[in-house]
């Protein structure tokens, strides 16, 4: 009797497995056609794709896989800027080349120093670097002989300041902590400049006050407040100043008056590290030094150099000092020490020597 072959040997078998593979393809090749793989579309030549809230982007020279969250703020309903300000839209802001720290001067001696770098100092803010033979406001319209400091502009021909006064072009920023003392602004809007003046203490957000003056509910700062920190809601009125040039759509300030109270170290670090300085043409800072200031670390002599290493590079940027304010009514503090006959508050005034 012929030995059975086995089932699996068989052509049935072989014919039906054969009929299954085929099926299984089929079924796979007609779900990859209806539902295919959406893949990422790339961007226009030369564009690069917008980023999203909350989105991920490498830090420009940073090394491979260092990142850092960047947050797109979105406007509050209600917090409608006058008319002379119109909010821009995001794509008309410039890109800058973000610096992360200033360069430190050498040390004044071989050795850290309290004592050099106080001298060198004191030395630098009160020998002035160019003469301005006009800084008298008395020529300029609605002069008050009331004003209380001497918030000192340069009024030579050969600066534009003067000649844009003339031509009513020109654009004062004044930053202020609460000071009733506005005769320099309010002189200024006489003259015809636009005037803007940022006080957080200010009861409305944002006020229009004779033809040239408005009032801004905003303090300016070294930083943005982050939204993702709840801890910074509560400075939801606090912004860089580069923040709302961009927002407010100018280009230019003619001159920059800050007396805010032991933060201008700061805020004149983030003007020079993000090249705001550089759309400046007079800056008039009231300077404290009878301590380091907000968020300026390190033991005295690292303080002074600082100081004295934010001055210089204003120089580096074609700022020259042409007027210093020696304030005796102050206490006269050194770094909360009487010392080095220094007062603990001076204003210095600087052009900018390339401003068209």
């Amino acid at each position: 009797m012929p030995k059975e072959r086995p089932l699996w040997r068989g052509p049935a078998f072989r014919l039906c497995l054969l009929s299954a593979a085929l099926f299984l393809c089929l079924q796979l090749g007609m779900r990859r056609s209806w539902c295919p793989e959406e893949k990422p579309r790339a961007p226009a030549a030369g564009r690069a794709p917008p980023p999203s809230r909350g989105t991920e982007e490498q830090h420009p020279g940073a090394a491979a896989g260092r990142r850092r969250v960047t947050y797109v703020r979105s406007g509050r309903r209600g917090s409608a800027v006058p008319g002379c300000c119109p909010l821009q839209p995001p794509g008309g802001r410039r890109r800058k080349t973000v610096r992360w720290h200033i360069e430190l001067q050498p040390w004044a001696s071989p050795t850290p120093s309290l004592n050099y770098e106080a001298l060198r100092f004191l030395k630098y803010i009160s020998t002035s670097q160019i003469s301005c033979e006009q800084m008298d406001l008395n020529s300029l319209r609605g002069y008050s002989e009331t004003t209380k400091k001497p918030w000192s502009i340069c009024l030579d021909e050969r600066f534009s300041l003067i000649h844009r006064i003339r031509s009513k072009q020109c654009r004062l920023y004044s930053l202020g902590l609460g000071n009733d003392d506005n005769q320099f602004e309010i002189s200024m809007a006489n003259s015809g400049c636009e005037v803007h003046r940022f006080d957080p203490s200010i009861k409305s957000a944002h006020i229009h006050e004779g033809q040239h003056l408005w009032y801004h509910r905003l303090s300016i700062d070294w930083r943005d407040p982050n939204p993702a920190i709840a801890a910074h809601k509560h400075h939801s009125n606090t912004k860089k100043l580069g923040t709302i040039l961009n927002e407010f759509g100018h280009q230019k300030i003619d001159v920059l008056k800050a007396d805010v109270e032991s933060a201008e170290w700061k805020i004149l670090e983030n003007l020079i590290l993000e090249d705001v300085v550089e759309q400046i043409g007079q800056l008039v800072f009231e300077v404290h030094i009878h301590w380091p200031g907000f968020e300026v670390s390190g033991n005295d002599s690292t303080v002074v150099r600082y100081w004295y290493s934010l001055l210089r590079e204003l120089e580096l940027k074609d700022f020259r000092l042409f007027h210093t304010y020696k304030d005796l009514s102050k206490p006269q503090m050194f770094l909360k020490k009487e010392a080095f006959n220094a007062s603990s508050c001076y204003t210095l005034s600087w052009v900018n020597t390339r401003w068209k």
